[in-house]
């Protein structure tokens, strides 16, 4: 995702740089509460990475792909939050010129991958639901690592392309202290079908799909039940079940990211017919990265897993000898 991409010919902000109007009091907190998000964006997606891939119960085709959003998550808290902060506050870009090229090539690459992410897991569920047998003769760890990789490349490769050929790349400065990124008209529908169109649509189908398929999985499940002995229907509705908490946690998941998602590209393509607001867009695109911070959040009310491995890093359990070998999904 491009964030505040234009169309230099077509489209206009109403950009202004402000004087700071707060109190020092008011300015000092606005600093302390933006360094808080991002510890807690760091330090919770740090914690998923660390619990994914150090025990081995967690080393799941699901959780692969979990452990890749909060890669990408961890790295928006990183380079993304930070300077787009300080922007806010500030009220104009006080990193120069060349740190605005590198911010938004940063921020384009991790953003998209971040949207892919999404729709890889929502490819996941939906196999998982709808053919168990396929997806767990076939689809294995190490598959998912090579998506995963590809995923990653293929995003690198798009937006050195878009470098490459958009001619309007150069971080123009509207105004002295403002930073945005453009795109020529070619470019801003490319753009807007890679990020948006396609992997929100595949989003949205598949997740429909899934939810109509556990619905079927549960009235079946109910039948059987009628029809089976004691231990033949413990056994399958266990199993259904935990595929369906999966579905439904990860959906939670999908719906948090469109709430955040859809609000700036929508308002990002009303700019072909109103005068975009800077101050609008850049909260805009806070409210997009708080999705990474949000994350971690959805993961400790829903996974009792994600509470144990946090409880097993605070104590430091986790550089005991064997602790790869925990119990944490009991």
């Amino acid at each position: 995702m491009n964030l505040m991409e234009f169309n230099q010919s077509d489209r206009c902000v109403n950009f202004s740089c402000p004087e700071r109007s707060v109190s020092p009091a008011v300015y000092i907190l606005l600093y302390v509460c933006s360094a808080a998000v991002v510890l807690l964006t760091v330090c919770g997606n740090l914690l998923v990475i660390i619990s994914v891939s150090h025990f081995k119960q967690l080393h799941t085709p699901t959780n692969t792909l979990v452990f890749s959003l909060a890669v990408s998550d961890f790295l928006v808290g990183i380079f993304v939050m930070p300077p787009m902060f300080s922007w806010a506050i500030e009220t104009c870009w006080i990193f120069g010129r060349d740190f605005c090229s590198v911010f938004w090539l940063i921020t384009c690459f991790i953003t998209n991958v971040s949207i892919y992410n999404i729709a890889l897991i929502a490819v996941d569920r939906y196999l998982a639901l709808s053919n168990p047998f396929l997806y767990m003769n076939h689809v294995s760890v190490r598959i998912i690592c090579v998506v995963i990789v590809f995923d990653w490349g293929v995003v690198m490769v798009y937006n050195l392309a878009l470098i490459y050929f958009n001619g309007n790349f150069t971080s123009s400065l509207m105004c002295p202290g403002e930073s945005y990124l453009f795109l020529n008209e070619v470019w801003t529908v490319i753009d807007l079908v890679i990020t948006f169109i396609f992997p929100l649509s595949v989003i949205i189908i598949l997740y429909t799909h899934v939810f109509l398929i556990a619905k079927k999985h549960t009235t079946a499940i109910r039948e059987l039940n009628n029809h089976t002995r004691p231990e033949t229907q413990k056994i399958t509705s266990h199993s259904t079940k935990s595929d369906r908490k999966a579905a439904k946690v990860l959906g939670i998941l999908v719906s948090v990211f469109l709430i955040c998602l859809l609000p700036f590209f929508i308002y990002n393509l009303l700019g072909y017919v109103i005068e975009l607001q800077a101050e609008t867009l850049q909260k805009l695109s806070i409210l997009f990265c708080l999705n990474s911070t949000i994350n971690p959040v959805i993961y400790a009310l829903f996974y009792p897993w994600f509470r144990r491995c946090f409880k097993l890093s605070i104590t430091l359990q986790i550089f005991q000898n064997d602790s790869t070998l925990i119990n944490v999904l009991s």
